[in-house]
């Protein structure tokens, strides 16, 4: 069984809790997502998150591949930190944690994702070509976003890495 992570840290001249206010409302994971996965919300995200949420998507990870997407809502600490874990969809193992805390230049939002990949080696051949450039792609696409919605902070390097754990 092989796991990867992705870890992802962002700092933005807001308060924690203007970004708190922002990545805790599910329907604003359709802002941060890019409009070629086709993401749609289907249920769930009709009341502000809680612990055992249950949260319903349609996402396209590929052309012509669209695929219903559920995550649980675990666990959340108001103000801090939620994790999202996949209940059904394209993963066979999708933990994905979101952190907040303050720094002296705002607010720093740290994303760590333990993941697997479904059909076993085949799964493991197609993770550098496709789904870990799939992953880059998304997640540079949500950095872009957020700095576009919220501002950057210069002198402030953003981190984005996968690997094999």
């Amino acid at each position: 069984m092989q796991l990867y992570q992705l870890k992802s840290k962002q700092v933005f001249p807001i308060s924690k809790k203007e970004a708190w206010d922002f990545l805790s409302d599910p329907k604003n994971l359709a802002v941060i997502t890019p409009q070629h996965m086709g993401f749609h919300i289907l249920a769930g995200a009709d009341r502000p998150m809680f612990q055992g949420q249950i949260i319903q998507y349609i996402v396209k990870p590929f052309p012509f591949i669209s695929t219903k997407w559920v995550t649980e809502i675990t666990h959340v600490k108001d103000g801090e930190y939620f994790v999202d874990e996949q209940r059904f969809g394209p993963y066979s193992l999708w933990h994905h944690k979101h952190f907040i805390k303050e720094v002296p230049e705002g607010v720093e939002m740290e994303d760590i994702i333990d993941y697997k990949l479904p059909f076993g080696f085949l799964g493991q051949l197609t993770h550098p070509i496709l789904v870990k450039k799939q992953l880059k792609k998304i997640f540079e696409f949500r950095e872009n976003k957020l700095a576009e919605l919220f501002g950057t902070v210069n002198g402030q390097e953003n981190y984005l890495s996968i690997r094999k754990v």
